[in-house]
């Protein structure tokens, strides 16, 4: 497999991880006390990207008590907004991977075309 098809797979897989935790995000917003979760890329070499998790601790909104003394309470700290931008880069992301991929395999039909 050449080196832009693994790197392009490899971005691929990233990005899948990347979608699974902004749909992660998304589906807990309304959730109290629930923190959101990021994906980070990493290059690895020679060839690929490494994704790693970390869990977000900025407080969310606070909420009011409920009678419980000493007892903070919150909402998430997920922002809609911020997650469906990051759903509109994931979704370009994909695009520019498979692009990639299609691509590499147009170059190596011609060089097999060239040969033959």
């Amino acid at each position: 497999m050449s080196e832009a098809i693994h790197t392009a797979l490899s971005a691929l897989r990233a990005n899948l991880a990347k979608l699974d935790v902004t749909a992660n995000n998304l589906a807990n917003a309304g959730t109290r006390d629930f923190k959101k979760t990021r994906a980070s890329f990493e290059e690895t070499a020679p060839a690929g990207v490494r994704v790693t998790l970390t869990r977000v601790e900025t407080p969310g909104t606070p909420l009011p008590p409920d009678g419980v003394p000493g007892e903070g309470r919150e909402m998430s700290n997920v922002s809609a907004e911020k997650e469906l931008v990051e759903l509109i880069t994931t979704r370009q992301a994909f695009a520019a991977d498979g692009k990639t991929i299609r691509t590499e395999d147009e170059m190596q039909g011609t060089r097999l075309d060239i040969l033959a």
